[in-house]
């Protein structure tokens, strides 16, 4: 069995906390502070890095940039109040 669920758990409440209790200097909080645009768009931009990332066939840059999507994605959803468990209902009813 993976072991996602947990880092991603790990990875959704500090950026909850960083939401919650900024702090200077951090990523997270800069991306909070730009707001949802900002946030979208660097989704955008992971997402392209991905498809380049597959197209060179390269498992170690699919690595490197599915972890920067994921991030990403996970300080949207923080923004737009969706848990993770709200997710993972989604994709129970769509099984």
């Amino acid at each position: 069995m993976s072991q996602i669920g947990t880092i991603l758990d790990e990875l959704y409440a500090v950026i909850s906390d960083r939401r919650s209790n900024p702090r200077e200097g951090s990523y997270t909080n800069y991306l909070f502070d730009k707001g949802v645009d900002k946030i979208c768009k660097k989704i955008g931009e992971e997402s392209a890095e991905v498809i380049i990332a597959a197209k060179n066939r390269s498992r170690d840059e699919v690595t490197y940039e599915v972890a920067d999507l994921l991030y990403h994605v996970s300080v949207l959803l923080v923004e737009q109040e969706v848990t993770l468990d709200d997710i993972y209902q989604e994709l129970k009813k769509r099984r």
